[in-house]
């Protein structure tokens, strides 16, 4: 893990993607989907001099990404709605994520809406959930698996859509078909974590937002996690209702660091 810092202002962060930008269009007018124009500022950026976290720090380097990526940046995300974390790990630069649940239902069908259905799955459990994941350039989201939780719901069951940027899925077990070895990787492409006891991961599969191919966790209660490019990636995740996560490094919970 490398040393922590004081934070970058917002001003900037901005400064640096805009000034990227202005490159690209000087430089013939290309998309700026087409190049890297947002550079993940570091973790000097995203813990104050006490070692805290600042999550407000980390969402203006995603605004930033976002403004990079030509994604239209929705008031929610202006919100608490919208929310970043370290997983206690002091490295935000290379291990975190941000994050929005747009829905995460749950319910037992008959008993909700007007409450009219008495068919066939009337009391039955339903659950559902759309969320969006933004990882900045090269960042992290750990390895962690979903079991059944204490709710009556089962494993959650999810597939990934990369809407902005390209990302490296990792799992355990090769499901997509088109997976390679982590272990054929050179050793300065390995995602963090890899040749640690507690790491389970096996294989790899890349995404990007230009094939619109999806990439799916078939096997339920399987370790899994995924590695932004370089010009960091926003996923839309489509799930079961989400009700329970465990990583496999121990330790680590779904929290940020503080002071």
């Amino acid at each position: 893990m490398k040393e922590v810092g004081q934070g970058l202002s917002r001003r900037s962060i901005l400064k640096g993607s805009m000034a990227g930008a202005a490159a690209i269009a000087a430089s013939g007018g290309c998309s700026i989907m087409q190049g890297n124009s947002f550079k993940n500022p570091g973790n000097a950026a995203f813990y104050a001099e006490n070692g805290a976290f600042t999550p407000q720090s980390a969402k203006e380097a995603y605004f930033a990404m976002m403004k990079a990526l030509n994604y239209p940046i929705p008031d929610v995300l202006k919100t608490d709605e919208f929310w970043v974390c370290d997983f206690l790990q002091k490295d935000f630069e290379h291990l975190g994520m941000g994050g929005i649940f747009w829905i995460n239902a749950k319910g037992k069908y008959g008993q909700t809406g007007t409450q009219v259905y008495t068919g066939p799955f009337a009391g039955g459990n339903f659950g559902y959930l759309g969320h969006e994941i933004f990882l900045l350039p090269g960042q992290v989201l750990p390895e962690h698996r979903h079991v059944g939780g204490n709710e009556g719901y089962g494993p959650k069951m999810e597939s990934w859509h990369v809407r902005y940027g390209s990302v490296e899925f990792f799992g355990e077990y090769k499901g997509a078909g088109d997976e390679t070895l982590i272990s054929e990787m050179s050793e300065k492409e390995r995602p963090w974590g890899f040749g640690q006891d507690w790491f389970k991961s096996k294989y790899v599969a890349k995404r990007t937002a230009q094939s619109g191919k999806l990439y799916s966790l078939e096997d339920p209660e399987s370790w899994h996690f995924q590695r932004a490019g370089a010009q960091g990636a926003i996923v839309s995740e489509y799930a079961t209702y989400h009700n329970q996560v465990e990583f496999s490094k121990p330790g680590m919970e779904f929290d940020s660091t503080k002071a």
